[in-house]
């Protein structure tokens, strides 16, 4: 058979060559529904059995689920276990579960047609959206109905605990919950036809270290079972059957990068260090207190940015004080000594708490989230803050307020502080009364104003992600206005550029916890600008601490003076690749991305 290239979408780096392994779990086909069956009987008693039927395949459900989310926390940390967690809530929302004991009762449909039906309404619903997220929530949504649709029939199994590797998983699509599943030892790698780059396949494939090219399309029915697989997870590429020299060609290539990521360990284990001897503080983001352990040995100077979201997102009620104050005092003592900041509850826009009832909007992202509900709700903010004051007495914590737009917000947030720190004093809790306070920088008129809230505020985190579709109006999940989205967009440079000169003509620090600060491309300008701290996943620290190693502070500055002027983001980009040419990296394509 001949050589085949097959392009995608590379959304986990990484070059493996492997055999091919055509995973075909057993699983209902959810589009198409099941197989007819007659109409169970209207009496009482077989409605009853039926229902019974769904309410044991629900239970078997959640209790594989929360196995599997066990699993993922140890794998891939709290952050990403949550993927699962949010398929778990599935099965109480009111939207999903009890429409299918709903149809069971009304009309008289046996169990599996039920929950194929309602899978199909949704599924459809999601995909008739225009907005790539949506459409990929639908895949999670197959994922719960699939495994429902599993319950209802014991000893049916998918075949993954089959694979001898390593191999290259090649699949129409992976489910979350198949993902988790994966060995890196044993699954070194996969495609599939459908997904996308913000699909939860694709994050976890990121978060486990595993090669993927999603979104290929049909060419991927052409691949056989045994087939010899290179996999370019860098370049978004298949190439099935290649020719012997081709082969070769990869296999050096998978040599280097293994070495290479050996060299990065050794990079990570070094403090942040230009070559003109300054030293930078590097920090990781974390989504739980069991992530800092491991923020600290992969090289972390801290964390700078705790997304506490996810400790209310992995519960079905709203956490308590003593909760709360558990998970932060463990992530304190972890980092022994090292700061940990913590960003207040953050949900809203695409993170939702089914539990809060929060209200749908026809815009989330400039609605009602974040710091507006703490404000609103003024005793969830109080209570996370005496768990967060309490922790600061184990180690070296921070506190930073998400989404503030006005002064008058930050004032009254600050307020709250400040009373909850009396009534811990006056209760003889101890806390850390020195303990730093700052914003998140992503609002631009929070950007504008940055010189007056630096007399008042103690730090500032830029979070670029919101910052860049604010600044530009464009919905970076909106495949039609996507290209808009570039935190090198000369207005967004020119706003970070004013935080920073802004924090310190008074004495303040600025940091970044945004994609940006994890961006390689964004390094010599970044640091040109002055930025104090970077903020970035724990797993790329080694590979940025690499890139700071090659640049000199001075020349830094003069790039970024350059840079302030250009007018276009394609001018910026073109600048910087221009920079690291001149200085012997352009051999790296990791670093690009």
């Amino acid at each position: 058979m001949k050589r085949l290239h097959i392009p995608g979408l590379g959304v986990s780096e990484g070059i493996r060559i492997a055999k091919a392994y055509i995973y075909k779990p057993v699983q209902a086909v959810i589009g198409e529904g099941v197989p007819p069956e007659d109409c169970i009987p209207g009496n009482p008693s077989a409605v009853e059995a039926e229902l019974q039927k769904l309410r044991k395949a629900k239970a078997d459900c959640v209790e594989q689920l929360e196995k599997l989310i066990g699993k993922a926390k140890e794998a891939v940390g709290e952050e990403q276990a949550g993927i699962l967690a949010g398929q778990r809530k599935l099965l109480d929302d009111p939207a999903f579960y009890p429409k299918m004991e709903a149809r069971i009762r009304e009309q008289l449909e046996p169990a599996p047609r039920a929950v194929a039906e309602i899978v199909r309404q949704v599924v459809n619903m999601l995909e008739g959206i225009n907005n790539d997220y949506m459409k990929e929530r639908a895949a999670d949504i197959r994922d719960i109905g699939s495994r429902l649709l599993a319950c209802l029939s014991p000893g049916q199994t998918g075949s993954l605990a089959e694979i001898e590797g390593p191999a290259i998983l090649v699949a129409d699509d992976l489910a979350p919950s198949d993902t988790v599943q994966l060995d890196p030892a044993i699954v070194i790698g996969f495609i599939t036809r459908t997904g996308g780059a913000t699909s939860h396949t694709a994050i976890l494939a990121r978060s486990l270290g595993i090669a993927a090219v999603v979104g290929a399309g049909y060419g991927v029915g052409e691949i056989k079972d045994g087939d010899t697989l290179v996999l370019d997870g860098v370049a978004g590429l298949c190439i099935v059957r290649p020719e012997v020299p081709e082969a070769e060609h990869y296999r050096l290539r998978m040599r280097q990068e293994l070495e290479r990521n050996r060299s990065l360990e050794e990079y990570a284990a070094r403090p942040a260090v230009t070559a003109d001897g300054t030293r930078v503080e590097l920090a990781a983001n974390i989504g739980g207190a069991a992530e800092a352990e491991a923020a600290v040995r992969q090289g972390a100077d801290g964390v700078g940015l705790f997304r506490t979201e996810f400790l209310f997102m992995n519960a079905q009620a709203m956490p308590g004080e003593e909760e709360q104050f558990r998970a932060y005092q463990e992530a304190a003592r972890s980092m022994e000594g090292r700061s940990v900041i913590i960003r207040t509850m953050d949900i809203g826009g695409d993170k939702e708490l089914p539990y809060l009832q929060l209200p749908k909007e026809m815009n989330p992202f400039l609605g009602y989230r974040a710091i507006r509900i703490g404000l609103d709700r003024q005793e969830l903010l109080r209570t996370q803050l005496r768990a967060v004051l309490r922790a600061s007495a184990f180690g070296t914590v921070k506190v930073m307020f998400p989404m503030i737009s006005g002064l008058q917000e930050w004032r009254q947030a600050k307020a709250i502080l400040t009373e909850v720190q009396a009534e811990l004093s006056l209760d003889g809790v101890s806390y850390d009364k020195n303990m730093e306070v700052g914003i998140m920088v992503e609002i631009p008129s929070t950007a504008v104003l940055a010189g007056m809230f630096a007399n008042e505020v103690d730090f500032f985190s830029i979070g670029t992600n919101d910052l860049v579709q604010y600044t530009v109006a464009a919905d970076r999940m909106n495949e039609h206005v996507a290209h808009l989205y570039d935190y090198f967009h000369p207005a967004v440079l020119h706003l970070i550029h004013g935080v920073i000169e802004a924090s310190h003509a008074v004495g303040k620090w600025t940091g970044m916890c945004g994609s940006m600060a994890g961006d390689p491309l964004a390094a010599p300008l970044l640091l040109g600008l002055g930025l104090d701290e970077w903020s970035l996943e724990a797993s790329r620290l080694g590979g940025m601490k690499e890139r700071l190693a090659s640049l000199d502070r001075q020349e830094c500055r003069e790039l970024a003076k350059r840079i302030l002027c250009l007018d276009t983001p394609q001018a910026v980009r073109q600048a910087l690749e221009e920079f690291l040419n001149t200085r012997g990296q352009r051999d790296n394509p990791l670093s690009f991305r």
